[in-house]
């Protein structure tokens, strides 16, 4: 049986919509149920309803600095739509430790640089000012503290000189739309287990791999 899995979004919902394109194939493993947002003016409700997504709306606003009465209400639309797992999709409302922990290795997300390095805001322009020669994307399981649980998946380009916060900002959500949809096909696919601190893959190889920048001659 597929795992039910809830969206959350505050914004144009990118990775949203990759998420539900992946979930359309037959042999994946969850299905998109539905999408939440914090913000009614959200670009990627329009998408989600486009793709036959049931919508949602709690706007956080009124609730000030309440989280846990905004919680209150997300539980209740996680628990009438049977949701299994959820998917943060640039969700820019942070959770109280008691929901995190009710979600605990059942809620993931996504954050555009390689974690641990350069967690929180504006990370391209923090991976540019010092000088990395690779940067990237990380799912992580999501913990109390912020873009710093148990990592899934990592992808990576190589970052240029004469690279901004744009042009890198661009070649990562490419890496992004490509990571989050496996990350979940593994973890509904029960093929993640949490040892303390770190996530392992069931069956999973050593590869002898390297990405090496810049390249030499």
């Amino acid at each position: 049986m597929k795992r039910r899995v809830a969206i959350l979004i505050s914004g144009r919902g990118s990775n949203m919509a990759a998420l539900i394109d992946a979930a359309k194939a037959a042999d994946f493993p969850a299905e998109i149920v539905a999408v939440i947002s914090n913000r009614a003016d959200a670009a990627g409700l329009q998408k989600a309803a486009a793709s036959g997504i049931a919508t949602v709306v709690i706007e956080s606003k009124p609730f000030g600095k309440d989280r846990a009465g905004f919680e209150a209400v997300l539980q209740r639309s996680l628990e009438q739509h049977k949701v299994d797992l959820i998917c943060l999709g640039g969700f820019m409302r942070l959770f109280t430790a008691e929901f995190v922990q009710r979600w605990y290795g059942k809620m993931l997300n996504i954050h555009p640089s390689l974690l641990p390095s350069f967690p929180g805001l504006d990370p391209h322009g923090q991976a540019l000012q010092a000088g990395v020669k690779l940067s990237g994307a990380t799912v992580h399981f999501v913990i109390p503290e912020t873009d710093a649980g148990p990592i899934v998946m990592q992808g990576a380009v190589m970052v240029g000189d004469d690279d901004t916060p744009e042009t890198l900002s661009q070649r990562i959500l490419g890496i992004e739309h490509r990571i989050y949809p496996e990350a979940l096909r593994l973890l509904a696919s029960g093929k993640l287990r949490l040892e303390g601190n770190v996530c392992q893959v069931a069956g999973g190889t050593d590869r002898d791999g390297t990405l090496i920048s810049p390249l030499t001659v």
